[in-house]
This record gives C-alpha cells, structure tokens and sequence, in this order.
C-alpha cells in the first residue's frame, strides 16, 4: 500500500526515515549499489520528494491482518 511522505526525521543512528501519512516510517538508506538514493542526503533534496509515494509494508501486513 502506498502512502503520501509527509516529513522526516533521522533514527539513533542518523539514518533518515520518511515519515509516511499513515502514521508509520520507512528508512531511506542511501547505501549504493543496493539503495540508490542521493536525494535523501540534502535537505532540498528531501523536501522535493514531500508528497511522493512510497510503499508501506507495515500497512500491508495491518491489512492482511
């Protein structure tokens, strides 16, 4: 289930996490060559993706409950 980033904070380990309008959060690791995700090291860049889908697997297993 996709849901809308509504913000973000970073984990006790300094990794950011997307904060998701469901209420739940995905880590967004930029650890090439498996997480290619350049935009999460910069604050313009996470703040473009406000609003983007990401899939919520939290919300899936909730569902599936």
């Amino acid at each position: 289930m996709e849901q809308p980033i509504v913000g973000y904070h970073q984990d006790d380990e300094g990794i950011w996490v997307a904060e998701l309008a469901c209420g739940h959060g995905l880590h967004l690791r930029h650890d090439p060559p498996w997480n290619v995700r350049p935009w999460v090291l910069s604050e313009e860049g996470r703040a473009a993706r406000l609003g983007a889908m990401l899939p919520c697997k939290r919300c899936v297993e909730e569902e599936a409950l």
